[in-house]
């Protein structure tokens, strides 16, 4: 069968100018509604990638996210999130981009069709055995992330990825591929619409699953998150009353001596 991007494909929609403000937000509203439902039909996929992520994490691993443009960014938003909402080191969750911290926020021409360099950006942070890498790319081909799993899969380390391509390149090359199709975009060939906020969903799950079996939430809560500014104080002040029921002032005292809700609720109970 040949390989088909549907997410190249041309959208539902045409004429998109000569629609109305009203008209083309409901339009790009319908076209979101149907993300959720493709990643639902992932969920199987899903759950064998992140189990994996799991447990090359609690064997003292590191999770790679390995990605260009949009894909990449979506990569590193959710690596920088993990040590302040989950209180784990920076460099436990790491992303990687094609043409490195500039294409952060500026589009870096070409970096993504290097092969070579993926494997390389790798071997700057001493890629191993005990870590995993998931190759982030909607259309399933960036040639940047395609070297990056091949050179993993040369050396035995794990790797998965999330693409929006059935039977892509990458997805043939991941052992553990997750494979959400969203179908035509609403703008053309735009895969940083439904493919994007595909691969913000699974990316979420798989981090927030991985944290979850660490140990890093108790009960609902955040109990090891960051006390980076007055919100997340307050935040955890709240965490520390309803956990232990005592006044407010006292929450607030405790939390900002041992500076995190676990260890505010730790040294209460040991006290007492």
């Amino acid at each position: 069968m040949t390989f088909k991007k549907t997410t190249e494909e041309s959208s539902h929609y045409d004429d998109l100018e000569q629609m109305s403000i009203h008209d083309l937000l409901v339009a790009i509203n319908a076209e979101d509604k149907t993300v959720p439902d493709a990643v639902q039909k992932a969920l199987p996929q899903i759950e064998t990638l992140a189990t994996m992520v799991a447990e090359q994490l609690k064997n003292g691993g590191r999770l790679f996210y390995v990605g260009a443009g949009t894909s990449g960014r979506l990569g590193i938003v959710d690596a920088s999130e993990c040590p302040p909402t989950f209180g784990v080191p920076h460099g436990l969750v790491v992303g990687l981009i094609a043409g490195g911290d500039t294409a952060i926020r500026k589009a870096v021409e070409f970096a993504e069709d290097s092969k070579e360099q993926g494997w390389k950006d790798l071997e700057d942070h001493a890629i191993s055995k005990k870590d995993i890498v998931i190759g982030i790319a909607a259309s399933g081909t960036t040639p940047y992330v395609l070297g990056a799993l091949e050179g993993c899969n040369a050396h035995e380390i794990p790797t998965g990825c999330i693409t929006c391509n059935a039977g892509s390149p990458l997805a043939e090359t991941a052992k553990l591929p997750v494979v959400v199709i969203v179908g035509p975009e609403f703008v053309t060939g735009s895969s940083r619409m439904k493919a994007g906020t595909a691969q913000k969903l699974v990316l979420n799950m798989i981090s927030t699953t991985a944290m979850i079996q660490l140990g890093r939430i108790k009960g609902n809560k955040m109990v090891d998150m960051q006390l980076s500014n007055n919100k997340l104080v307050d935040r955890g002040t709240r965490m520390v009353m309803d956990a232990l029921n005592i006044t407010e002032e006292e929450a607030n005292v405790l939390l900002l001596k041992h500076q995190s809700v676990r260890k505010a609720i730790e040294a209460y109970n040991e006290r007492t």
